[in-house]
């Protein structure tokens, strides 16, 4: 199978451009879950610790300890999970690859949510990048997010805006939270597989052989 030519955007290997160092607030951005959840860890045992007040401690431990010992508490915590690991995932791929910019930029994840099979993102891409650049390289998105399949869509009105939607297991209950369809609708986005499977598609050899023969 050739190699989609999306891929080959920059003249060469040598000439791929290096990924600048971001600006401190798209750092703190892309940790933002991370931040969030050691924030409020502190505070709470601050809260403890200096007041003596463990009610808010104890509080906390339940609310984790709890949903860990259902099924469906399980499934809600380990899909939260997988949804930090495939945004951190996807910007990895996109600094070893050609989905950034000669400036060195990545594409901006703006929101990533469960589903019943995996995980959506919603990206925000930059100049230069698009949502077939996504496509052509689902293949390694699938293997950087250990992933089954991978679905790119891509916004009837905004260009700009591409859903990546990952596809890792069979439905699981108790793993879906309110996801895009919600807010964006189902009737707005694009599939690009079509696109996909015209490239990767190997040729049909049999007209050929019937007219050689």
């Amino acid at each position: 199978m050739s190699r989609n030519p999306r891929h080959q955007i920059y003249p060469g290997v040598g000439d791929l451009p290096a990924v600048e160092r971001s600006s401190l607030v798209t750092r703190l951005w892309r940790i933002r879950t991370e931040l969030l959840l050691t924030a409020g860890l502190v505070l709470v045992l601050l809260a403890a610790l200096g007041g003596g007040r463990w009610v808010p401690f104890i509080a906390l431990t339940s609310a984790v300890s709890v949903p860990a010992v259902t099924r469906v508490g399980r499934n809600w915590i380990a899909a939260h999970a997988w949804c930090v690991a495939s945004r951190h995932r996807l910007q990895r791929l996109c600094t070893e690859t050609t989905m950034h910019t000669r400036a060195g930029r990545i594409p901006l994840i703006l929101w990533i949510t469960p589903t019943a099979c995996g995980e959506k993102a919603l990206v925000l891409t930059r100049a230069g990048i698009c949502a077939e650049d996504f496509e052509a390289y689902a293949g390694e998105i699938e293997a950087a997010c250990f992933a089954r399949d991978v679905r790119i869509h891509k916004h009837r009105r905004w260009a700009n805006l591409v859903i990546v939607e990952i596809v890792r297991r069979e439905q699981t209950a108790g793993a879906v939270s309110p996801g895009l369809e919600r807010l964006y609708g189902r009737s707005g986005w694009v599939s690009l597989r079509s696109t996909r499977t015209e490239i990767e598609e190997p040729p049909d050899t049999t007209a050929a052989l019937l007219i050689a023969a």
